[in-house]
């Protein structure tokens, strides 16, 4: 039996497109074993929104080899779109594929074992204009799915080379979304996240069809319990479309709104498309309908030419929006974006202090979100045994706070309503109300 490992980098996207591959490799008859084990084919799905990224799939591919001399090593994924003229340079990469033609990969290692041949086919990713069908119909070990249901994005914020990776915006055809949902309530899975590369533009390159219609769609499939988006674009966020999700009850209560910056004149030089005034007007607007929603975001800190005064707005506004949970990133230049040829680079003892500054607030921030819940019910959505606690199982509550609770049998895959007791660094724990 042929064996195959796969090694995956960044985002749910690439989780999503890995599982794919896992399925068209399977279906032949391959064997999916640990990336740490000796395999016949080893795939590196690779991410480069930051130069780290680049270097863990470089490290990946020569350990690789290592273990077996005589393997297939395909490198896909955004660091071999971007940059396809680097990967080709390191000697023991077979098949190198970008973003797209990912569908072919079981035919592309085959022909490779036969020719012994290296094989190119990162192509021109602008010129791609239709989503390429990756579906999956079983997630191993699970009991939420990804569904990826657009690709691409148009926004071109000066930090960021995921456009050059991942090209135009594409969406999926509703069809089938639907097909591969069903499959999954089908396998028993209760909460999809929908995921894309720019979630918040799908449809936009279709006719008369939009993220909503897809949630309402998903809404109506029985089985399915809760609906979870992704990461989003702010400015989805309106009254009319909080209005319609509202009305939606699987739709959970957890958005994650990218801010990046709480300094408007770095929000400009960043080209991202609101201000904070707009900002905190759109999280006033879910506030509004789902008051216990958590809001989590993204900020980067050392932007080129951040100033203190810039760093403290972003601080300071940080505070006044008392996200549930913020994700810090110290700004590192990537190659090929315009941020990268800005002047007054911020020195790096720098971004290190305001970084651990703002991280030292979110800590504060999310205590204080979780002492909400303390003496309340909340539904969760068990997922496996609670690491280091005999007895007790975690899962995830519809706002996405991870939740220990003491079982008495396996609730995996069940929904459950758990009294919170207390909170344990990062999570609620408390006990299932039978």
């Amino acid at each position: 039996m042929q064996t195959v490992a796969f090694l995956t980098l960044g985002c749910k996207v690439n989780q999503y497109e890995t599982e794919a591959m896992i399925e068209l490799f399977c279906k032949k008859g391959y064997i999916v074993v640990d990336a740490s084990d000796k395999a016949d084919v080893y795939v590196i799905n690779t991410c480069t929104v930051t130069n780290l990224g680049d270097r863990k799939s470089r490290q990946f591919i020569r350990r690789s080899r290592s273990k077996n001399s005589n393997a297939v090593i395909a490198v896909v994924g955004c660091y071999s779109q971007v940059s396809p003229q680097e990967v080709s340079k390191i000697e023991d990469v077979d098949i190198i594929l970008g973003t797209n033609d990912r569908s072919k990969i079981v035919k592309l290692v085959e022909k490779v074992k036969q020719e012994r041949q290296k094989i190119n086919l990162v192509q021109d990713i602008m010129k791609i204009k239709e989503f390429e069908e990756l579906s999956i119909k079983e997630v191993r070990g699970k009991t939420r799915a990804n569904i990826k249901i657009q690709e691409g994005c148009n926004q071109y914020c000066s930090y960021c080379i995921i456009p050059y990776a991942r090209g135009q915006i594409r969406s999926r055809k509703l069809d089938n979304i639907i097909k591969e949902v069903n499959r999954l309530a089908d396998n028993g899975f209760k909460e999809i996240v929908l995921t894309g590369i720019h979630v918040a533009s799908y449809g936009k390159d279709l006719n008369n069809t939009s993220l909503i219609d897809v949630i309402k769609n998903i809404n109506n499939i029985s089985g399915i319990e809760r609906i979870r988006l992704s990461s989003l674009e702010p400015t989805l966020i309106t009254e009319k479309f909080m209005q319609e999700i509202v009305e939606l009850p699987k739709v959970c209560d957890h958005f994650h709104l990218s801010l990046q910056s709480g300094s408007d004149t770095v929000l400009k030089r960043m080209n991202r498309n609101y201000t904070t005034g707009e900002y905190k007007k759109i999280v006033e607007i879910i506030s509004n309908y789902m008051p216990n929603a958590s809001i989590t975001t993204d900020i980067i800190v050392g932007f080129p030419g951040e100033t203190e005064k810039e760093f403290e707005q972003t601080y300071n506004f940080v505070k006044e929006i008392k996200f549930s949970r913020i994700h810090v990133f110290k700004y590192s230049p990537r190659s090929g974006t315009p941020a990268s040829k800005f002047k007054n680079q911020v020195d790096g003892n720098e971004k290190i202090k305001r970084s651990s500054k703002l991280i030292e607030l979110g800590e504060e921030i999310k205590k204080k979100y979780l002492k909400k819940f303390v003496g309340k019910s909340l539904e969760v959505l068990f997922e496996q045994e609670a690491d280091n606690r005999h007895g007790f199982m975690e899962g995830y509550t519809t706002n996405y706070i991870r939740t220990i609770a003491k079982a008495n049998k396996d609730l995996k895959g069940t929904l459950q309503m758990v009294l919170v007791e207390n909170i344990d660094v990062e999570s609620l724990v408390g006990k299932v109300i039978i």
